[in-house]
């Protein structure tokens, strides 16, 4: 009996390892789920309660605030839940198909909303006297409709069922087609990107253009005026009214001045009271001169301040995302591709939290950059 005991203990099967619990990534995720809905949410809210920030580029900064809170509310919970369990999926794999169905379209639909940024400010330089300002047209309707459309058409197959594949391992939970997870890839960063990138470099460009007409069109307005004025000196016109004695500079139009104190405020904020950069004399002496047209001044298409300080924004937002995202596709799609490659999993866990991140520095960077949404969150901050 005894011979029998000891062999069955020596045949006794060993205990399963028991996960240690990961508190850092919990503590972690739970401040960053409650960074990012606060943040998105404050973004939101200030677009929908402010009069100032009702522009087209924003209701797209809008799309982007919504595809990043639905992450943090939708994501972010089962994926920190799994690497609170050490990464181990303990949950069925509906749940997880369902994790990375959002996973991907959410994802997808931040890229394109960036992407679709874009492209409505190269209309906005491109053809400014074709683009609204102020209100969403039926472009921007069908470029935020397309971005949510194509986002959910990436992410479709995984509803279909791609990831049900023959001996899954039910306790990771992850894209298991590797022709899926570089056909995602490829859709979702590899190709919006590069378009975005050129995109911007265009609008870039149609700035500088236009910034060196603006200054030529000045300069040679004040070169005419001041010959004009030279003219009517020459030819002893009695004084203005009004007029300070003694020898004074030559008077501006007043249709220079306004061009000239414009060129100042394209420089400082909106909120500071307008400096005038010219002397008291030129206010007190400026005499009406030959103008443009009304018409022509109305057809005279101009990006406004508010506009060029949000394009100043969108690029740091640009420059963020990719920073944030570019590893972990490089990374996800190296895997899929290189299948003998060696990725340990604390790899790809910190390349996928690193993406996560970028949902959280959005509204970091519209408080910065921005004076509007600046304003707004302070007021909130005050109120509470």
């Amino acid at each position: 009996m005894s011979d029998n005991s000891s062999q069955l203990d020596n045949h006794t099967l060993p205990a399963a390892p028991v996960t240690p619990y990961n508190f850092p990534a919990l503590v972690f995720g739970v401040v960053l789920i409650v960074i990012i809905t606060g943040g998105n949410v404050l973004v939101c809210l200030s677009v929908y309660l402010e009069k100032a920030l009702k522009t087209t580029t924003n209701y797209f900064i809008v799309s982007l605030a919504f595809a990043d809170l639905l992450l943090a509310v939708l994501v972010l919970p089962l994926f920190v839940y799994a690497e609170f369990q050490g990464g181990v999926w303990t949950l069925n794999m509906l749940m997880c198909d369902c994790l990375m169905t959002m996973d991907v379209m959410l994802c997808t639909a931040s890229i394109f909303n960036l992407c679709a940024i874009s492209v409505d400010r190269f209309i906005a330089v491109s053809i400014p006297l074709n683009y609204n300002r102020k209100h969403v047209d039926h472009r921007q309707v069908i470029l935020l409709s397309a971005t949510w459309l194509l986002a959910l058409a990436v992410a479709s197959p995984v509803i279909f069922g791609i990831n049900n594949v023959p001996n899954r391992d039910p306790t990771e939970c992850k894209l298991e087609d590797n022709n899926y997870v570089v056909y995602s890839s490829v859709c979702s960063f590899f190709i919006p990107c590069p378009i975005m990138l050129l995109l911007y470099f265009g609008v870039f460009r149609g700035l500088q253009r236009w910034e060196e007409s603006r200054k030529t069109k000045l300069r040679s307005s004040i070169e005419a005026c001041r010959k004009l004025q030279h003219a009517a000196v020459a030819t002893a016109l009695p004084p203005l009214a009004g007029t300070i004695p003694g020898p004074l500079p030559m008077p501006l139009p007043r249709i220079i001045e306004r061009d000239l104190a414009q060129s100042r405020l394209d420089d400082t904020d909106d909120y500071m009271q307008q400096e005038i950069p010219y002397p008291r004399q030129y206010r007190e002496n400026s005499v009406p001169t030959v103008t443009f047209s009304q018409q022509q001044q109305k057809k005279r298409a101009k990006i406004n301040n508010r506009e060029r300080k949000a394009m100043r924004v969108l690029p740091v937002v640009v420059g963020c995302f990719l920073f944030c995202w570019t590893p972990f596709f490089v990374v996800h799609t190296t895997r899929a591709v290189c299948l003998t490659c060696d990725i340990p999993p604390s790899l790809m866990s910190t390349v996928t939290w690193l993406g996560y991140v970028n949902s959280a520095l959005n509204p970091i960077i519209y408080t910065i950059f921005n004076a509007e949404f600046k304003k707004f969150f302070k007021k909130c901050f005050h109120c509470c």
